[in-house]
């Protein structure tokens, strides 16, 4: 991991801050889903490390069922949306939680939530790790649950990643630029 290191300009969040936010959000959601039906839907990839976190901090019962939703190729800059993996189960009915690991523009979260609201749940919410607002342009997507509110900077580490690399980080980090605009 030294090397990934090198590649990280500050670590924006900690493990054990990160260990703290899965406790708290898991606290507060099995609350408001006391008595629910609910089934937590990971958005893959980048979501899978913090999602069963979240997971595991849930006191109550609950479903899982994993998307997977692409708009970067390689790239940093939002492109088009499209789904890569589909549900395997019906939700018609039920309480979904989203768990993301970032939202940023809101164009896969919308693109998400509309996708998943044709199939007539109870209800959708957000849970995401990580909230960049000043990088929204589909400004009606908003989360019901928030880890951490951060700049609009190229965040890598504990499931997000660039290029497919720095996603096994055990925090949050900062990439250099440099990295990223060879």
């Amino acid at each position: 991991m030294a090397e990934m290191r090198d590649d990280i300009a500050y670590i924006l969040a900690q493990e054990d801050e990160i260990k703290e936010i899965c406790k708290n959000l898991g606290a507060r959601i099995s609350k408001d889903y006391k008595d629910k039906n609910i089934i937590i839907v990971s958005v893959l990839k980048g979501a899978f490390v913090f999602c069963a976190d979240i997971f595991r901090n849930i006191s109550i019962p609950c479903a899982i069922d994993f998307m997977a939703i692409s708009s970067y190729g390689s790239g940093t800059t939002p492109g088009a949306v499209r789904m890569i993996k589909d549900l395997g189960v019906d939700i018609t009915g039920m309480d979904v939680l989203i768990v993301e690991d970032i939202l940023d523009s809101g164009n896969s979260l919308a693109y998400t939530i509309e996708l998943l609201k044709a199939r007539k749940p109870a209800s959708i919410k957000i849970c995401t790790l990580l909230d960049k607002p000043d990088r929204r342009q589909a400004k009606h997507i908003v989360a019901d649950y928030v880890g951490k509110v951060i700049p609009d900077e190229f965040v890598v580490g504990y499931g997000l990643d660039y290029d497919e690399k720095y996603r096994n980080l055990p925090y949050i980090g900062v990439l250099k630029p440099e990295v990223y605009s060879k």
